[in-house]
């Protein structure tokens, strides 16, 4: 090992156990890295507004405080020149193609074992990409689906958090007080989803948001407000 630079990763998931065992797995490639850990989605947002100086995320798609894709859209939006690699349960080719396509540098499955992933990660620090080689990337995707995913890109990272929020069926007032604007910025920052989105009401940002999620996602599943 005769690189000495200083990585500085960040490894998003709920999980202690397996942030244990990817800090674990990871840790091996370098002489000099510094990890932080992140259990919630909020934790990572605090750790990069704070500041820190990030070499690359490692994130899970389903934590606290996201839903889908909501996390990987934020942290692109908000941090474009952090580099995100997706670790996910989930390894379905198609839940793989839209990671990439919301600008994801990676996807790693859980299943992968040490030596793939840290060839993955390797790959992405060095500024290129990484998904299992066994993903068609270029299979094709309805024109609806394709529609609404440039839409959704078209969204700033503040707009991402709001119609994540919607999403979790905050009220404009508890969205204005987790995000510490006025209920007039929240209702600014839900007309131009509206538009953005090109639909009419709140209900109908949020189901266009859940289509790109119905069948990979639990639907039932409780978000923290």
């Amino acid at each position: 090992m005769t690189d000495t630079t200083l990585y500085r990763l960040v490894i998003a998931d709920d999980h202690p156990l397996f942030r244990g065992a990817l800090r674990e797995a990871v840790s091996g490639m370098f002489a000099r890295v510094e990890f932080s850990e992140a259990g919630s989605f909020d934790e990572v947002s605090k750790l990069l507004d704070a500041g820190a100086d990030v070499d690359l995320i490692l994130l899970d798609l389903s934590m606290p405080g996201v839903r889908g894709f909501s996390g990987l859209m934020y942290l692109r939006a908000q941090y474009p020149g952090v580099p995100v690699v997706v670790v996910s349960g989930n390894d379905d080719p198609a839940v793989i193609r839209r990671c990439m396509d919301f600008g994801a540098s990676g996807f790693i499955p859980k299943t992968l074992d040490t030596e793939g992933m840290r060839a993955a990660i390797s790959t992405v620090l060095k500024g290129g990409i990484w998904t299992p080689p066994d993903v068609n990337l270029d299979a094709g995707t309805d024109a609806e689906t394709t529609a609404l995913l440039s839409r959704l890109a078209t969204l700033t990272p503040q707009q991402v958090r709001v119609l994540m929020m919607l999403s979790e069926g905050l009220l404009n007032k508890q969205i204005a007080y987790e995000l510490s604007v006025s209920e007039a910025t929240v209702k600014a920052h839900v007309s131009a989803i509206l538009q953005k989105l090109g639909v009419e009401s709140r209900t109908q940002a949020v189901i266009a948001a859940s289509k790109i999620e119905v069948g990979q996602w639990p639907q039932t599943a409780s978000m923290p407000n």
